[in-house]
């Protein structure tokens, strides 16, 4: 579920003595896929996102729209919050339509989701681009604390926060629609999406929020009106 987190709490900048995944050391990039069990197309994107899950230069993030759940067979990770991101990112970018399997690139650029070599050249361009945010996140004792950076004086905001939750891996057996009879394996699986506000890149960030679970945690910093994805780091 997207949400606004109403109680962040700003923190003194200090050392955590927790692991932390820091964005900015070896740029990784985020590729998002919008996808759902109901789409015969979907398959060969789902399958390509579980190898960019084991690349550790890519923080991949499969988002189940809800649109296509009328031909026959409900998406059971559909999430109409993320069918609007679709939608919002199709805006942003003058497109006049959203489709499945469809895969965005650092918010920045869109490919279907079944080109790989394109996916795969795009990933290249975009981790070769310098890196505009320092950001690092940490997690301990069910507390996640982020802190940020922006080394360039001229990066202006609004930038956005992000914090998202996956489920690492899951197999569904689909039994009605244009997939009916499958059984489809999905990777990073995204379960939650809390926006936790906008930050002033002019400022030092420094927040820390609770975070329930086990599960892996990405923090993402975002040009605001679903612009580039500056800064991403990633807790397992």
């Amino acid at each position: 579920m997207i949400r606004s987190v109403l109680s962040l709490i700003l923190i003194a900048v200090t050392a955590f003595v927790a692991p932390a995944a820091h964005a900015g050391e070896e740029r990784r990039v985020v590729v998002e896929l919008f996808t759902s069990q109901g789409c015969s197309a979907c398959p060969p994107a789902d399958e390509l996102m579980r190898e960019l899950a084991k690349r550790g230069d890519v923080v991949a993030l499969a988002l189940h729209v809800d649109y296509w759940d009328y031909i026959g067979w409900k998406d059971s990770f559909a999430n109409p919050a993320f069918t609007a991101r679709q939608k919002a990112y199709a805006k942003a970018q003058g497109n006049p339509m959203v489709y499945t399997p469809q895969m965005i690139v650092s918010g920045r650029d869109q490919v279907m989701g079944t080109k790989e070599m394109k996916v795969v050249d795009l990933i290249a361009a975009h981790r070769a681009m310098p890196a505009q945010v320092v950001l690092v996140a940490t997690r301990e004792a069910g507390m996640l604390r982020i802190s940020a950076q922006a080394p360039d004086a001229s990066l202006e905001g609004p930038l956005v926060v992000h914090v998202v939750r996956y489920r690492p891996m899951d197999v569904v057996e689909v039994r009605r629609g244009e997939n009916a009879g499958k059984m489809l394996e999905y990777s990073n699986i995204v379960t939650d999406w809390q926006v936790a506000g906008e930050w002033d890149p002019a400022e030092r960030l420094a927040l820390q929020m609770p975070v329930e679970g086990d599960a892996p945690v990405v923090v993402m910093v975002q040009r605001g009106g679903h612009g580039p994805i500056l800064a991403v780091a990633e807790l397992k």
